[in-house]
């Protein structure tokens, strides 16, 4: 997209005023005559622009949409009766515009032998091999005697030290070292993290 980036209310204010007739400017230099329109863009412009960014992926092309919401807005101000509802008018220009450029939008297709996978990195790990792993490995701590489980989770979910886990537990040190080796002697026996490896 082509249009410049809103970053204030006079900048939508300006691209509307081109599109609206003479009578609606004021004589002084051309101000708009809708001051509520640069308070309102000023309360709700954050608020938007989020809406606007859920709408498209890229930052800039959000602010483009904004602003042509906005100038949409600007252009209808006085036809909006009910200017509790302006968000609601403002959303539906931005849904409307959105809409409008992905029917506009050209995709290209080409034809190719083979899909363009990019080559994995060394070192990346198949994500779902990761997530099926992680899977298995709560089941198996989460058959582990409430004791162990709670020390293994301290000791390695949440990555406390021997002493600090003791200090939870109000055990010791020695205790959690013994029962810490138990769980993982347990954990390395169990037959699902067995096939996962």
């Amino acid at each position: 997209m082509t249009t410049p980036v809103c970053t204030s209310a006079s900048d939508a204010a300006t691209a509307a005023r081109q599109t609206l007739p003479h009578s609606r400017l004021r004589s002084n230099g051309g101000t708009p005559m809708y001051p509520s329109f640069s308070s309102y863009v000023r309360d709700r412009q954050p608020v938007l622009l989020r809406t606007a960014r859920s709408l498209t992926a890229n930052p800039s092309d959000a602010e483009d949409l904004l602003q042509t919401a906005l100038t949409k807005t600007y252009v209808a101000w006085e036809r909006i009766e009910d200017h509790r509802a302006l968000d609601g008018y403002v959303r539906r220009a931005l849904l409307n515009t959105r809409t409008s450029q992905w029917r506009k939008r050209k995709v290209d297709e080409f034809v190719c032998d083979e899909l363009p996978e990019p080559d994995p990195m060394p070192g990346d790990d198949d994500p779902a091999e990761r997530q099926a792993l992680h899977d298995a490995m709560w089941r198996a701590i989460t058959k582990l005697p409430a004791r162990q489980r709670a020390m293994v989770v301290l000791r390695y979910y949440e990555d406390l030290s021997e002493a600090q886990t003791a200090e939870v537990l109000g055990v010791s040190v020695g205790t959690v070292k013994s029962a810490v080796s138990r769980a993982l002697g347990k954990l390395r026996e169990d037959p699902e993290l067995g096939l996962v490896r």
